[in-house]
């Protein structure tokens, strides 16, 4: 069977379903599936907060109006909850527990009867602590549960003609920073305005700066790598980025890796063995 047919037979027997909509390809693909089935027993959720990248919320409404999709958009400050502030490698478990907390809260008011995400089926191979949260609340993950990958949902957004089909992965801000340092509103606010100048200068799709306190480490994708290869815009960055207060400013020469400060904590536990 067709993998996509897959997906919508999945939604065929739910009576309502709300969709946590980041507007990245993942959640874009469940959101389109979900409207095309159940047409307006669907709402999407978008979470507004200061951990989301810029202009990912403007993103989320086009994607949603592309769509024709019931869209909500709730704030939520996550930074008011000491456990995520500590940044402790189980941080993302302690994040979903509570944002998706909220969605069950917000899909009993409309009387929709499941929540779901755009977790795939690759996503259940890595390490994703906020799955054991999703499980816990009884949130579904329609794309991992009938085994599309991540390359089977762009291959799919691209022949229904998704915006999202090449969008680069997308993660909050909060994944910028090694496990065990605080994650305050200041150095989230420091590592976004870092990202977008980064985007604005180099003409990148994908970047992240990791922040190791006073030094930025700029990933960038595999493939984007030689438009930073400019004395310009490497003067530029590192100036502007100074300007906010790191001391110095790298770049990673392999590139953007999904999870990459997963692998300090490897490390640690490595040498403790």
């Amino acid at each position: 069977m067709d993998k996509y047919q897959l997906l919508l037979n999945w939604f065929k027997d739910k009576n309502g379903v709300l969709v946590a909509f980041s507007g990245g390809v993942d959640s874009t693909l469940v959101a389109y599936a979900a409207k095309q089935v159940l047409g307006d027993r669907v709402l999407a959720v978008t979470v507004n907060s200061i951990l989301l990248p810029f202009g990912e919320l403007e993103e989320a409404k086009k994607i949603a109006r592309f769509i024709g999709i019931r869209h909500l958009i709730i704030d939520v400050n996550e930074l008011e909850n000491e456990r995520l502030v500590e940044n402790p490698p189980d941080r993302c478990y302690y994040c979903k527990l509570e944002l998706m907390g909220k969605l069950l809260k917000i899909a009993a008011e409309y009387v929709l009867e499941v929540v779901v995400d755009g977790t795939n089926a690759d996503d259940m191979k890595s390490y994703r602590p906020g799955i054991k949260a999703l499980k816990e609340l009884g949130v579904r993950s329609p794309l991992a549960e009938v085994g599309l990958s991540k390359e089977d949902v762009r291959a799919i957004s691209r022949r229904l003609g998704l915006p999202t089909a090449e969008k680069p992965p997308v993660a909050c801000l909060a994944s910028r920073f090694p496990y065990g340092t605080r994650i305050t509103p200041e150095a989230v606010k420091r590592v976004g305005m870092a990202e977008l100048i980064v985007k604005q200068i180099a003409k990148v799709n994908l970047v992240r700066v990791r922040d190791h306190g006073v030094i930025a480490r700029i990933e960038v994708g595999r493939d984007e790598r030689k438009k930073l290869f400019n004395e310009r815009v490497l003067d530029e960055i590192s100036r502007r980025l100074k300007e906010l207060g790191y001391l110095y400013v790298a770049m990673e020469l392999e590139g953007y890796v999904s999870g990459s400060l997963d692998k300090l904590m490897i490390n640690s536990k490595r040498r403790k063995q």
